[in-house]
């Protein structure tokens, strides 16, 4: 059931100047769950109960491993909605203390079966997302045989399941539901996945009006693939292709930055109730510029070659056709545009604070350069490792 303080609010006939006075007197920095709390029992972080039940879709994604990983540290009761089987989460059952997760197994398709694993959650954050339509082969009576049919379609994990959530959370009266969505959403965008972003956070909203839109632009670290998708590249072929000369710009931002502002909403929820959250990094970059970064790092030497995004799409239709994607016609268009948050630093200084779109800097979370953390994960791609560069080591 909900909460008595969202009830009051949601039933005021004009609910909105309240919900700004509180945003307007309240720190943003908000309280780290990670302090132990009035009431709250166990020894405060993982060994505690921080009474609040989080139901997560998406947990196995880059993203979502982080988020539950922070919502383990913090004593968090979660529900983990699993589509695979018991091994494909077995990653995720280390990040909680014994008692403090439940793993259920749905299917999207599957009304009842997503209802139960939202149950008696107080928070729903939704992260099912997906850049390519995932295919499998199927038997056909005519040759040849076999035929590639599509599974889950980008329409359906970006649209139709988030809708779904969404329903279900009006329908059970889940206090507060958090949709990840993405900076590159736009309807006029020449990616069929960005659009789908947009129509996904406007079925979202349609469906339940109070949830948070979190919005962040690319992410990086050890499993993104952005960085790590220059590094492969030049690992397997001996160019890397920048479309249309790789002049489009990026904002990326740590996914554990994310994870953090999204923990952040968790622990106090009703002050972002309608409301959307941007998230994006110090500093903008071209693709250009991230190639050479990338190999600056790993001491690889590939041909950076100026391709129009219409030749490029020539290798992306049959690079496509691999189990996971390196490259497809789809991602050659969102590589053509600027992947960038929608204000400048100060346009989101000086909004107004009842169109107010918050950032990670309003919740207390600095965003980590890219500088600072590249290096880890891309260390590995050196000939030799990082020893290679210090005398006696060889």
């Amino acid at each position: 059931m909900i909460s008595a303080r969202t009830a009051a609010i949601r039933a005021a006939a004009n609910p909105r100047p309240q919900l700004l006075r509180t945003l307007a007197s309240t720190p943003q920095d908000l309280p780290r769950i990670t302090e132990r709390r009035p009431g709250e029992t166990g020894r405060g972080g993982k060994a505690s109960d921080a009474g609040v039940k989080v139901a997560v879709f998406g947990a196995t994604g880059f993203l979502g491993r982080y988020v539950c990983s922070n919502l383990g540290a913090n004593g968090t009761m979660v529900y983990i909605g699993n589509r695979g089987d018991e091994f494909s989460h077995r990653h995720l059952r280390t990040m909680f203390e014994l008692g403090r997760s439940k793993f259920s197994f749905y299917s999207s398709r599957d009304t009842q079966s997503m209802a139960d694993v939202i149950a008696d959650a107080d928070v729903v954050i939704n992260l099912i997302g997906k850049y390519y339509d995932t295919k499998a082969l199927e038997d056909t009576n005519k040759f040849p045989y076999l035929n590639y049919k599509v599974s889950t379609s980008i329409h359906e994990a970006n649209v139709e399941v988030p809708a779904k959530i969404a329903e279900l959370c009006t329908d059970m009266q889940v206090d507060n539901l958090i949709h990840v969505s993405s900076a590159a959403a736009n309807p006029e965008s020449s990616s069929e996945w960005a659009r789908f972003k947009y129509e996904g956070e406007q079925e979202v909203l349609k469906a339940y009006p109070w949830a948070t839109i979190v919005r962040p632009t690319q992410l990086f670290g050890h499993e993104d693939r952005l960085l790590n998708w220059f590094a492969n590249f030049a690992d397997r072929f001996p160019f890397v292709p920048l479309v249309d000369g790789g002049h489009a710009l990026t904002q990326p931002v740590w996914v554990d930055d994310v994870a953090r502002a999204i923990n952040r909403i968790v622990d106090q929820p009703e002050m972002f109730e309608g409301r959307r959250l941007d998230c994006f990094g110090p500093q903008d970059y071209s693709y250009a510029e991230l190639a050479k970064f990338t190999n600056d790092i790993t001491g690889q030497d590939p041909n950076l070659v100026d391709l129009p995004s219409d030749v490029m799409k020539y290798p992306a239709r049959i690079l496509q056709f691999e189990g996971n994607p390196m490259l497809t016609p789809d991602l050659v268009n969102l590589m053509s545009e600027d992947y960038l948050p929608e204000l400048s630093e100060e346009g989101y200084a000086n909004q107004l604070q009842k169109d107010k779109i918050f950032t990670m800097k309003d919740l207390g979370v600095t965003a980590t350069p890219i500088e600072k953390i590249a290096f880890k994960y891309l260390h590995r791609f050196r000939k030799g490792g990082h020893f290679i560069l210090q005398s006696g080591y060889h």
